[in-house]
């Protein structure tokens, strides 16, 4: 079989973009090989490698579990099941983020649920005078974003911790958190990859604000003066992440949208 021939065949089951880059990280060639050369004859344990992907992709494996990687901001990041697959609108978060710590020397931040650390791993090398504590419920999760943060060169306080739990007294300029925030039962749980992705990091189990519930009430007690909290929700939780913190005394309860428009990060500061 040859590169052309395999990217044939898959192209019959899956998207052709999918294809292209499993056959790319099943026999090591380029973008620029593939077109230039579709003759090369493709070796037999790659060829197994890749058919083996296409059928899983097929089933709806997300691309980043196959390959183990995904970019978020520019930077590749190991996955696992273990953790969330990175998404790009997760960036508003950074970006919002990033903005609350300017003109602070030394900030001090927290990014509760950390799953593989793409958002305190990021603000840790835009912001390398910052202090970032990571936390997550997970061990398996903190051992991915451990391995990513050492990768890339990040200086991270990664612990084990239900929330703020194991925190005691700390305080802190800014705190992050992308929570479970999709409710049980909600039909987009089925689709697009997501029956692959630990659950516990996708939904609360119940109306999908149990969580931000209880970050939103929890982190005053954590936060400096006028420090800030930032979490991400889903496209329909924009006025009621607002009513949460104006109802636990955070001011200037605000929504930011991501790309596409949606609502994406809530936040506000005491």
């Amino acid at each position: 079989m040859t590169l052309g021939e395999a990217l044939a065949a898959a192209r019959q089951k899956i998207d052709r973009l999918d294809a292209r880059l499993l056959l790319q990280y099943a026999t090591g060639c380029t973008h620029a090989e593939l077109l230039a050369s579709p003759e090369t004859p493709v070796i037999a344990p790659a060829a197994a490698q890749f058919a083996e992907w296409v059928e899983r992709r097929a089933a709806g494996e997300p691309l980043a579990y196959l390959v183990g990687e995904m970019e978020f901001r520019g930077r590749v990041f190991q996955v696992s099941p273990a953790v969330l697959v990175p998404r790009p609108e997760t960036e508003v978060l950074v970006e919002e983020a990033l903005a609350r710590l300017r003109g602070i020397p030394v900030p001090r931040v927290l990014d509760l649920g950390t799953g593989s650390g793409i958002v305190a791993v990021s603000l840790a090398l835009a912001c390398p005078t910052a202090e970032l504590v990571a936390l997550d419920l997970s061990p398996v999760a903190l051992a991915v974003a451990t391995n990513n943060a050492g990768r890339l060169g990040a200086r991270v306080d990664f612990r084990e911790s239900d929330w703020y739990a194991a925190l005691g007294e700390e305080s802190f300029d800014l705190i992050v958190s992308n929570p479970p925030y999709i409710a049980a039962g909600d039909p987009h749980l089925a689709g697009d990859g997501l029956p692959f992705e630990p659950q516990m990091a996708l939904t609360d189990g119940a109306d999908g604000l149990a969580c931000i519930r209880h970050i939103v009430a929890g982190a005053a007690a954590h936060l400096k003066p006028g420090g800030w909290l930032l979490f991400e929700h889903g496209y329909d939780q924009g006025e009621a992440s607002r009513n949460l913190l104006t109802a636990a005394g955070f001011k200037a309860a605000q929504t930011f949208p991501d790309l596409a428009g949606t609502d994406r990060v809530s936040g506000g500061h005491l």
